[in-house]
């Protein structure tokens, strides 16, 4: 990187890190928050399942220990919430499901997807999951239903597999290709999903993870850069070590080149072929709506929380019909700029569009930002479209792993009911977090 791409780095860093402190000043709630839809707008549902058989060093995604019967708890009390969305007026096209494992209880979740294919306009429906919930029987469960199956496979290297605790849990590398090769083209689409740069992780390593990921032939390949916080980094550094050297950007153009013969969905996804799907549901649908326990909702500039806690979830559900119990504002820039760049980690922004969706003017509200990244080579303009250069989608990975994870702080916030007892803000950004521990979780039924 030049002198003008490592300063656009490190400003974009600091203006993340800016927006993230003004933006999570959240109010904890009284009462829910009411969600009403808007004629003129579209929306995603997205549904949380918070439990794994295994917790990740490097994950701090809001989950507790799988329990079969408090997981047959939670699964009807989402189907609940999602018929008082569908009694509120929403309605949805596309739907994304995430955890935790999100195939973790087969019938519970074809239960749950069959409803809301049968009361929602859903056409597309894209789900997570483990190497131990791919088995060909279980998917073939889910066809009509299920269109893109994502599948956290982080590494095909032994060793690698060992150190993060899951190579005793999924398998070895041989065992994990083998695992994959059976459930292809039982769904739509398959997606291997990556991990990058992680500590030690050698170029040969590396290469060879793309090399038997491309191989298995799935119609996308996700390769995510190690997301380390905080609240991971002790976990991470008692697994695999600490880096010596960070190869983010070495790694991320070696991968970008080895996937040259791909479409390029967006900052770090690749598929044989040109699809709708985007794996990133943020950069598609600005407007969502999250059910489940720690789900998140994004409605005209608000970000609404669901409870965490699974009895506080369960208490709302039945007595309030609605499970929020936090929201952050965000003023119109911040807005504008959390769209641009959920927008341009695709790869492109059609600014026409852009601005009558956001009723602006992009080019002069973020004058500054865009001359910036101009000068820095990050983005170009053509014609009436902003697109990314080579730099500038290496630019926009850095600042999604930024973003994401914020979105972090808030999950570790939340899940510490402690924390946000008798509060009425909370200021997100200044909170002290200790390192995440794994959960457990004992169901008391109201």
């Amino acid at each position: 990187m030049n002198l003008f791409q490592n300063l656009a780095l490190k400003y974009s860093h600091i203006m993340m890190e800016k927006s993230l402190e003004k933006g999570f000043n959240v109010e904890l709630l009284k009462e829910p928050k009411e969600k009403i839809p808007k004629e003129d707008k579209t929306y995603m549902l997205y549904a949380h399942i918070p439990f794994c058989h295994t917790f990740c060093p490097y994950c701090s995604f809001h989950k507790y220990y799988y329990d079969e019967e408090l997981a047959k708890i939670y699964f009807e009390n989402l189907r609940k919430e999602i018929i008082l969305i569908k009694e509120k007026g929403f309605n949805f096209t596309s739907m994304y499901v995430g955890g935790g494992t999100t195939l973790i209880h087969e019938e519970e979740l074809l239960k749950t997807l069959e409803l809301c294919k049968k009361i929602f306009d859903i056409k597309e429906i894209s789900c997570e999951t483990d190497p131990n919930h791919i088995k060909p029987e279980k998917l073939s469960m889910f066809k009509g239903i299920i269109d893109r199956l994502s599948c956290g496979v982080q590494s095909f290297n032994d060793d690698i597999l060992k150190k993060v605790a899951r190579y005793n849990k999924f398998g070895s590398s041989q065992m994990l290709q083998e695992k994959i090769s059976k459930a292809m083209n039982i769904l739509p689409i398959f997606s291997i999903d990556l991990i990058f740069n992680l500590p030690g992780q050698t170029i040969e390593q590396l290469l060879n993870d793309l090399t038997i990921a491309k191989s298995l032939a799935p119609q996308q390949i996700t390769t995510y850069p190690l997301m380390k916080s905080g609240l991971t980094k002790d976990n991470i550094a008692k697994s695999l070590g600490v880096s010596i050297q960070d190869n983010e950007f070495k790694f991320y153009q070696i991968i970008r080149d080895f996937f040259k013969d791909y479409q390029q969905n967006n900052g770090w996804s690749f598929s044989l072929e040109k699809n709708t799907f985007n794996d990133e549901y943020v950069s598609s649908h600005h407007e969502y709506l999250g059910v489940g326990s720690g789900a998140f909702s994004f409605l005209d500039g608000e970000l609404l929380i669901n409870a965490f806690d699974l009895n506080d979830y369960s208490k709302l559900i039945k007595e309030k019909q609605n499970a929020n119990i936090a929201k952050a504002n965000f003023d119109k820039k911040e807005i504008i700029k959390y769209v641009f760049l959920t927008e341009i980690f695709a790869g492109k922004i059609d600014i026409e569009r852009f601005n009558k969706t956001l009723n602006c003017n992009l080019e002069k509200e973020l004058f500054i930002e865009l001359l910036g990244l101009k000068i820095s080579g990050a983005i170009k303009k053509e014609g009436n479209f902003l697109t990314t250069g080579k730099f500038g989608q290496y630019l926009f990975v850095v600042l999604m792993k930024d973003f994401y994870t914020g979105m972090d702080l808030v999950r570790a916030v939340f899940r510490d009911n402690q924390r946000i007892k008798n509060k009425n803000f909370i200021d997100i950004m200044k909170e002290n977090v200790n390192p995440l521990e794994p959960a457990s979780m004992e169901f008391k039924a109201n």
